[in-house]
């Protein structure tokens, strides 16, 4: 019976080399398992002027933006990307960037700007309790 040849040292390196970048891509496609928890009830996110007109502002540990336009109105998205449910962490202006994938959001309409994700910013209901802004799931 023939005998298969030995690897080669090149390839055994190659192998070692590549394997860890190969898992360093499959993490950064988690996807929903991995995907933090949607709001299940209302959050103080913090005073009501931390967000100025015609501006947004990205509040991480609660994976929410809040944008206000020029007349004052506020509007709230939770910021976990529609794609592939990675929490979104940069904010640009009015534009959300996803470090997964590179897919953008309209902070002041939820609305893509840029592909892979397809569907929309889920909207949230804000309002200004006492003074704080205050994220809720919309009913």
């Amino acid at each position: 019976m023939p005998v298969p040849p030995a690897a080669s040292r090149r390839t055994v390196l190659r192998g070692a080399v590549l394997t860890p970048v190969a898992g360093l891509g499959l993490a950064a496609c988690g996807g929903a398992d991995d995907a933090p928890a949607p709001l299940t009830g209302p959050v103080e996110l913090g005073p009501e002027g931390e967000v100025a007109r015609g501006g947004a502002k990205l509040y991480r540990d609660h994976n929410v933006v809040v944008s206000r336009s020029g007349d004052g109105t506020l509007k709230a998205y939770n910021t976990v990307c529609t794609h592939a449910g990675c929490p979104i962490n940069k904010l640009e202006g009015t534009k959300l960037i996803c470090p997964c994938h590179g897919s953008e959001f309209d902070a002041t309409t939820g609305k893509v700007l840029r592909e892979p994700a397809v569907a929309p910013l889920k909207t949230l209901a804000v309002e200004v309790e006492n003074g704080t802004l205050v994220a809720r799931p919309q009913a």
